[in-house]
């Protein structure tokens, strides 16, 4: 079964998904710019002038005429920490079942997530996983184990097929986050940057908080671009609903749309700057748009952060 077969169909195997994405991925990179990663993605790493030779692979060598290292199970290069903001929003648009070609913005981020731990799993890396909406739902440490990674899988799942009411203060569970992290770690964060209350410097301190200990974090700004970005709708009358407060507002969608567009436009630019700042990787990350713009920035960082 290909990746074309199961974009219609309801989504019954993360694992099976996530494997799927990601070899199409690893295919793609080899008619791109990063051609020179796709050895990352095995249980070897290219040899050295000056490394030890003693764990070259001499079989490899005699197939490849190249001189690759094994790499142990127990070897852990990285510790990714993925945490994922499931509050009332990021289930925009709303679906009855989730498929792949049509995913909302939770949906999205817990296949996006279930890729990036079918690569972190390729490389022998630990991670861990953290989810939040009104409450702190849950937390799992950095891990490499085959039987942690099913566990932190069954959960993004259980996401799948969740629905959520819940409001969210993000910076307040962010901090929690934080305090839980102990060991420098590359931590990408999933969320639409929605939240009830307008206290965006307490957001952005919570995320300065995430970067204590050095780790690195990468902020997968996460939305629909055809209606939250584009505000692609016709021209009759709409009545739009606040998915967390349940504010309601009757308008002419023509009459907004380009002054909705300017301020989108802004805000995206300010979250931008805000990251820039505080050195925080901001990733604008349209739900219709596909993985490979999350895949391709773990690839990135990777290389700087080892």
């Amino acid at each position: 079964m290909n990746l074309s077969e199961v974009k219609s169909s309801e989504i019954k195997n993360l694992d099976l998904l996530a494997k799927q994405v990601v070899e199409g991925f690893i295919t793609g990179i080899h008619k791109s710019p990063f051609h020179g990663f796709s050895v990352e993605f095995s249980e070897h790493k290219l040899y050295n002038n000056g490394e030890s030779t003693r764990h070259i692979d001499w079989k490899l060598f005699a197939k490849t005429e190249k001189l690759y290292i094994k790499k142990y199970e127990e070897e852990t290069n990285l510790r990714c920490h993925i945490i994922i903001d499931n509050s009332a929003s990021m289930h925009y648009p709303i679906v009855k079942k989730q498929r792949l070609d049509h995913l909302n913005k939770v949906g999205f981020s817990a296949v996006a997530a279930a890729s990036l731990m079918e690569i972190l799993k390729r490389q022998r890396d630990a991670v861990g996983l953290s989810i939040y909406s009104d409450s702190y739902e849950y937390y799992a440490p950095e891990k490499g184990s085959e039987r942690h990674r099913k566990m932190l899988l069954h959960q993004l799942e259980q996401l799948l097929l969740s629905n959520s009411e819940a409001t969210t203060e993000t910076y307040q569970y962010l901090h929690e986050i934080a305090e839980k992290i102990h060991r420098r770690s590359l931590i990408f964060l999933f969320t639409d940057m929605f939240q009830t209350s307008k206290e965006d410097a307490a957001l952005f301190e919570a995320l300065r908080h995430l970067k204590y200990n050095k780790h690195e974090v990468v902020l997968f700004h996460t939305y629909d671009g055809k209606t939250e970005l584009n505000f692609n709708f016709d021209s009759s009358p709409k009545k739009f609903v606040d998915v967390e407060t349940g504010e309601e507002i009757n308008i002419y969608v023509e009459n907004v749309e380009e002054k909705y567009k300017d301020l989108t436009e802004k805000y995206f630019k300010e979250l931008k700057n805000k990251c820039l700042q505080y050195k925080i990787d901001y990733v604008p990350v349209d739900i219709h748009l596909g993985f490979n713009q999350v895949l391709t920035n773990y690839l990135i960082k990777r290389k700087i952060f080892l």
